[in-house]
């Protein structure tokens, strides 16, 4: 996946955002006060519930008193065995709880941004922006501690074994935050949260040997994993908030979808993650929105053992399989694609970075560049895909701190030749966004057509086409259901990849 480091690597721990988080009450509740049902937690008594309304400034916020401090830590247990029951996690031994302050939050962050995380956050930032989804002078890394300093309503620490609270986030919203956490704290207990993890945590982008098909296919391995694990939380916190109506996460879909729609909405007090580029938001929101669709349609096809003991057994390691929960359910096998001899082909090149381009990543690209219904159309039809960017050896270091130097390739596979034009389409549609100039090159005797699709004629981009812009030129190459993308690479380097590209015949499906 293209964000290396995501929000649970940049914190060190499995966070609750207040933009995830405020599902707040479902519509039977704005009618009606009642009582939860399944637990005895109640609202505190003596203060009625602040309103869920901006705080423009962070010395304007009410803290929590020692009363409701106190509360709170009550509640916690009572909040675990109502997790425990409905996820069917054993609760194996206490957990400490502690309330923080928003200046202890921020040193936990900093301190938990290490040199590993930093470098590839910055190689992140790069090939992103030179995919031209991040604008070229955002900053990620001043972007991600702003929107968790902004954002953060909660988070479990593994490390220590505790739930941390924040007393800046107001009564109505903290029972549900703690639904969330602690869920967190029973799969820690259950599979050790960590180590658990770490097993996707496999950096391509630093190891020595070049990558094999394997690893491409494994790439997504740690998104996946947060996504069920942030998915699993993330029903607990639905389910929590349901729970007075009587109504479950697996039987009520419109219920669900509701109070979903509301926490994807931002807010005025939310104005970092407002402001923040489509693929920002659709990666930080991926795990709790794309995970709790996924937990939910195992709840509804395997009841909730299938749901949360099941696939922290047997997690998914792709995007797409959190994407489309039933690839996961039916042991779709997609054949690893062919990875041409990096090492071999870019021996002008140093490697800058490599990874998988997952169904997530296409689909994002895909709704920045021509809009989400066609996003939510085209990418089920993704078959594989990665990239390798690489720096000229013979550019002086001083000249190749940003995008602009960096040569890029990107192949992608798709389920049949004419959804692979579509993709080429796009992706040549967004050269004349990413670029100052984009000047086309005619080639062969190929040329855009139309195509009827099911629903819709299509645009489709066949045969090899190619451009010139202000950072080099750029080939895009459709053959059969592979695209081929090299963006800044000289001439030759890239007829030496077409080559090995598309020198065996293409597999799909």
């Amino acid at each position: 996946m293209l964000l290396a480091v995501g929000l649970l690597a940049v914190l060190g721990g499995e966070v609750s955002s207040r933009a995830q988080d405020q599902a707040g009450q479902t519509p039977e509740q704005e009618q009606q006060d009642q009582n939860q049902a399944d637990k005895s937690v109640r609202p505190t008594q003596d203060q009625a519930p602040q309103p869920k309304q901006s705080q423009s400034k962070e010395s304007d916020e009410v803290k929590i008193t020692p009363r409701q401090a106190e509360e709170l830590f009550h509640s916690v247990d009572e909040i675990l065995e109502f997790d425990s029951k409905q996820t069917g996690l054993p609760i194996k031994k206490t957990v400490k709880r502690k309330l923080t302050s928003r200046d202890e939050v921020v040193s936990y962050l900093t301190k938990h941004v290490n040199d590993e995380d930093t470098k590839r956050l910055r190689r992140s930032e790069l090939v992103l922006k030179k995919f031209g989804l991040l604008p070229r002078d955002f900053n990620l890394e001043t972007f991600l501690v702003a929107l968790l300093r902004e954002e953060v309503a909660g988070y479990y620490d593994p490390k220590t074994k505790t739930v941390n609270l924040l007393d800046w986030v107001p009564m109505e919203e903290q029972e549900p935050v703690m639904a969330h956490e602690l869920t967190h704290a029973l799969q820690d207990q259950s599979i050790g949260l960590q180590k658990w993890m770490k097993k996707g945590d496999k950096d391509l982008g630093e190891i020595r040997k070049d990558p094999t098909p394997a690893d491409i296919e494994n790439d997504e391995m740690d998104n996946a994993r947060e996504a069920v694990i942030e998915g699993q939380a993330q029903a607990m916190m639905f389910q929590y908030a349901m729970a007075p109506t009587g109504h479950s996460i697996a039987n009520s879909p419109g219920l669900v979808n509701a109070m979903e729609e509301e926490t994807l909405t931002g807010t005025p007090s939310t104005k970092v993650f407002n402001d923040a580029p489509i693929f920002m938001k659709e990666s930080l929101t991926f795990p709790y929105s794309y995970g709790m669709e996924f937990v939910v349609k195992l709840m509804q096809k395997g009841g909730k053992d299938k749901a949360f003991a099941g696939v922290l057994r047997n997690p998914p390691h792709t995007t797409r399989q959190i994407m489309e929960p039933e690839t996961y359910l039916s042991g779709e096998r997609i054949e690893p694609m062919r990875v041409p001899d990096f090492k071999r082909d870019f021996k002008d090149y140093e490697k800058f970075d490599i990874g998988a381009m997952g169904e997530f990543d296409v689909a994002v690209l895909i709704e920045q560049y021509a809009g989400k219904p066609l996003s939510k159309k085209l990418y089920p039809e993704w078959r594989g895909g990665y990239y390798y960017a690489a720096k000229m050896k013979a550019i002086p270091k001083s000249d190749s701190t940003g995008a602009a130097s960096l040569g890029l390739l990107y192949v992608s596979r798709w389920s049949s030749a004419d959804k692979a034009a579509e993709f080429a389409e796009v992706y040549a549609r967004s050269l004349k966004r990413r670029y100052k100039k984009a000047d086309a090159i005619a080639e062969g005797v190929t040329e855009k057509v139309a195509a009827k699709d099911d629903d819709a004629p299509a645009d489709l981009l066949k045969g090899r086409h190619a451009w010139t812009t202000e950072d080099g030129p750029v080939v895009i190459e459709e053959q059969g259901d592979t695209v081929f993308v090299s963006e800044s690479l000289d001439a030759a380097t890239t007829a030496t990849l077409e080559k090995e590209v598309f020198g065996a015949p293409a597999t799909s499906k």
